[in-house]
């Protein structure tokens, strides 16, 4: 009998964490594990955020080490980053694997491919989006965005295989080299058993609207703060709910103080059951992408997650993200401007309080069930990986 083949997961972020990339290869994790194989996880201390949830399986090892966070909770920024390689880079050295994956930033995986070509062993590495456009969008140095790309691409050339959500971002990784027979697009998703329609929503007397998730600059979730003056001339009522955490929070709080005084709450970093409560009692949750600044190939995990609970998504955007809205009877997409947000979220609140919303509940929960579940994307990654390694 073959001896089982030992994967080796390196990420900042792993479940019970909340974030998309946590659940994201936790859902890895498992694939791996319905194929045979045996799992190491190598990840940071939970933040005291996170739900206090058992996530270990049967063949699974998580290895948690100290890391800094930013005064949110976040290993996000240069030094929160080296904390998290520079002793990974040791932790790898030393530990058994048959195979690595690695999930961004590019340093993360620069320590993996390094560890790995010294041991030759083959890795995956994990593009969930693109780190060089980010730091573009964020107006970073030449030099930082040069260093940016040479790194990210010199990971993604030496991977056995990348990984990628979407084929907005396949055809991406092949602007920076990488082979197009080394890229396995394997989609992006959400846990259907816990992101579905079927379950407690929130009980309020007033309709509201939901965002949920990160609240980035590449986001611009502040956009639905400034939507909201129009949206109470018609809901005097209406409430606007943000759950997260991300470096927008100081903006939104402002623009909420100023234009919409008592009608937009900041609620934290919630459990995933309880952000499902409260997008299967929205009116409708909101997603965001700041148009034009290189993420228009993005289509937020948040989108799915609202669809799975039968809650139509509200998406201010362009690109990749906007059409997976509007071609699959999701929601409505709309430009990111303020006054075509409000009159979305007017429309919302009405479909809300005529049961239209309710009526067509099943249908969008139906398309994710079908399309984005999170455990087909987990099998088809790890499958994916065994087969570039030679498993």
């Amino acid at each position: 009998m073959a001896e089982a083949r030992r994967v080796l997961i390196a990420s900042r972020l792993f479940a019970p964490e909340v974030s998309a990339g946590a659940f994201r290869l936790r859902a890895l994790a498992q694939g791996f594990l319905r194929l045979g194989c045996r799992v190491r996880v190598l990840t940071t201390t939970t933040p005291p955020s996170a739900p206090d949830l058992a996530v270990a399986e049967a063949g699974m090892t998580i290895s948690r080490f100290p890391v800094l966070r930013d005064r949110g909770g976040n290993v996000r920024g240069y030094l929160q980053y080296l904390s998290f390689d520079i002793p990974l880079f040791f932790r790898m050295l030393f530990a058994g694997y048959d195979l690595a994956v690695a999930e961004a930033p590019p340093t993360t995986g620069l320590v993996v491919s390094v560890i790995s070509r010294l041991r030759r062993k083959p890795y995956a590495y994990y593009a969930a989006d693109i780190w060089t456009d980010g730091v573009i969008a964020m107006g970073a140095p030449r030099i930082v965005i040069t260093t940016m790309r040479a790194l990210e691409g010199h990971v993604m050339r030496h991977a056995a295989c990348v990984l990628s959500v979407s084929d907005e971002v396949s055809d991406r990784l092949e602007t920076f080299g990488v082979d197009r027979a080394t890229i396995a697009t394997v989609g992006n998703g959400v846990d259907t058993t816990m992101f579905s329609p079927d379950g407690p929503a929130r009980q309020s007397d007033v309709p509201y609207l939901v965002y949920t998730g990160t609240m980035s600059e590449w986001q611009g979730a502040e956009r639905f703060v400034e939507a909201m003056p129009a949206v109470l001339e018609r809901h005097p009522d209406a409430m606007l709910r943000f759950f997260g955490q991300g470096v927008s929070e100081p903006v939104i709080r402002e623009a909420a103080e100023r234009l919409a005084p008592g009608h937009v709450l900041l609620g934290g970093v919630v459990a995933p059951n309880e952000a499902a409560e409260w997008i299967r009692g929205a009116a409708a949750s909101l997603v965001s992408i700041v148009p034009g600044i290189g993420y228009d190939f993005a289509r937020p995990t948040k989108t799915y997650a609202a669809a799975a609970c039968g809650t139509p998504v509200i998406f201010a955007g362009t690109g990749s993200g906007a059409a997976l809205v509007r071609d699959n009877g999701l929601g409505r997409a709309v430009d990111y401007r303020a006054a075509d947000i409000a009159e979305a979220m007017i429309d919302a609140i009405d479909s809300w309080k005529s049961g239209e919303t309710d009526s067509l509940r099943a249908e969008r929960a139906g398309w994710v069930e079908a399309n984005a579940s999170l455990r087909a994307v987990g099998a088809k990654a790890s499958a994916a990986v065994m087969e570039a390694s030679g498993a």
